[in-house]
């Protein structure tokens, strides 16, 4: 995606406070987007959150990259009710990174963490209660992960559960 520099006084300020956690403040058709290091995902929403007043949660999402060393991307999408200004923050990170979960700066989180848990397998530090929410409990894999065929798992699903082929 063909993307611009992203420099006003919020980027400046992420950059200011952030130094060494913002790796890059753009911009795609108008929409800022910063990206920064794992560790401080967190800390980055919270600075939103209090000092520039992104009072909105409008989504959390995943993307999936099996491929590469930092598999998952995680993209908090941030919205002010004051400026009328929306932001996405989104971050890279290993498998085996578990990132800090972000229900306790924002309660729409807690459903969202949980669907990027049930989809992904990302696991959530410090989340209250991270089970599934739209799969079967006894569902094996995790459907949104791109290693595995999501025709497989729901035939597998089916077959063991009810005793018929899925029809997929």
């Amino acid at each position: 995606m063909a993307t611009e520099a992203w420099e006003d006084s919020l980027s400046g300020h992420l950059h200011s406070k952030f130094a060494q956690a913002i790796l890059k403040t753009e911009s795609f058709r108008g929409q800022p987007f910063a990206e920064t290091t794992p560790s401080e995902f967190h800390n980055v929403v919270v600075f939103l959150r209090d000092d520039h007043a992104f009072d909105y949660l409008c989504d959390l999402t995943a993307l999936d990259y099996p491929k590469d060393e930092a598999r998952f991307e995680l993209v908090a999408i941030l919205y002010s009710f004051t400026h009328n200004r929306r932001v996405r923050i989104k971050t890279r990170f290993p498998e085996s990174f578990h990132p800090q979960s972000l229900s306790d700066v924002y309660l729409a989180a807690n459903w969202l963490e949980r669907e990027i848990f049930d989809m992904f397998g990302i696991h959530f530090a410090g989340h209250p209660n991270l089970k599934r929410i739209l799969m079967p409990d006894d569902w094996q894999g995790f459907p949104l992960r791109k290693e595995v065929n999501i025709l497989d798992m729901d035939q597998s699903w089916v077959q063991n559960n009810l005793g018929i082929e899925s029809g997929q």
